[in-house]
């Protein structure tokens, strides 16, 4: 269980999150919204043990954060940050070497290095340019490369910081496609992102940020639909939302459910 109780955080003498309440296991894909400012950054940084509160508590597995080198150690191998820029987490100049690093830190034995890699690379789908140099990568293919390297920690909960920053609709898709398939898995994925369709379309519990607060919570049906509180929020409704309200147009989650009505997500 990852969760924060009545968590705030403060840079010198401002506080920029107050008395956060969020509960990160009640969703397979959880969201982060809010305008630039909100606060996302910061509590991804919480999460993760990068930072300590001000007060309350980031707790895990029912208890509060252990913030000693054994404890975060231990937090680090079942949360992992990726990072909306992959360069920042990539750092050899091959595949493999790169993915594995994290393990051969923490002293794992070769051949079970090279089965998690080979899982994480049939997961990510990088299995056919695992050969090539990562600087010839594509920013996506780069983005997936850089998931595979959190994936091979088999960790609980994965955080990603705007995965589809950058990406052509085609590595747009690719990226839902694949967070699909982490949460199937029976991982916890939470995603903060200014995609307000992606969010829309994956997420299964959406928590509103502003001015970093909490605002609203629930289901994207429930968040997305109330046009004052997004507006509120500073952000803007998803496409398909404001679509719903024409005549003669459902709800829908997709723009392959809307075109395929019999889909489901």
């Amino acid at each position: 269980m990852l969760a924060t109780d009545d968590l705030s955080f403060g840079y010198q003498d401002e506080d920029v999150l107050h008395h956060l309440s969020l509960d990160f296991s009640r969703y397979p894909v959880t969201g982060l919204v809010g305008a630039n400012g909100c606060g996302k950054s910061t509590l991804f940084m919480l999460l993760s043990g990068l930072l300590r509160p001000r007060r309350g508590q980031v707790l895990w597995q029912g208890s509060p954060l252990d913030y000693s080198k054994k404890g975060l150690l231990a937090l680090r191998q079942r949360v992992v940050t990726v990072f909306q820029d992959p360069d920042q987490q990539l750092f050899y100049t091959d595949i493999d070497s790169d993915i594995a690093f994290s393990l051969r830190n923490l002293g794992m034995a070769e051949p079970e290095i090279a089965r998690r890699v080979d899982e994480a690379l049939k997961l990510v789908d990088a299995e056919h340019f695992r050969h090539q140099p990562i600087q010839y990568l594509s920013h996506g293919q780069k983005k997936r490369v850089a998931i595979a390297g959190a994936l091979v920690m088999e960790a609980d909960y994965l955080l990603l910081d705007e995965p589809t920053a950058g990406l052509d609709p085609a590595g747009r898709q690719q990226m839902i496609t694949l967070i699909r398939r982490i949460a199937a898995g029976g991982k916890h994925v939470i995603i903060s992102s200014h995609d307000i369709d992606l969010m829309y379309e994956i997420c299964h519990g959406i928590y509103v940020m502003q001015r970093g607060r909490l605002v609203a919570s629930g289901t994207p049906d429930q968040v997305f639909q109330d046009a004052e509180l997004i507006h509120q929020a500073g952000l803007v409704q998803p496409w398909l939302v404001k679509l719903s309200r024409l005549p003669g147009f459902g709800l829908y989650r997709s723009e392959q459910q809307l075109f395929n009505p019999q889909d489901t997500l």
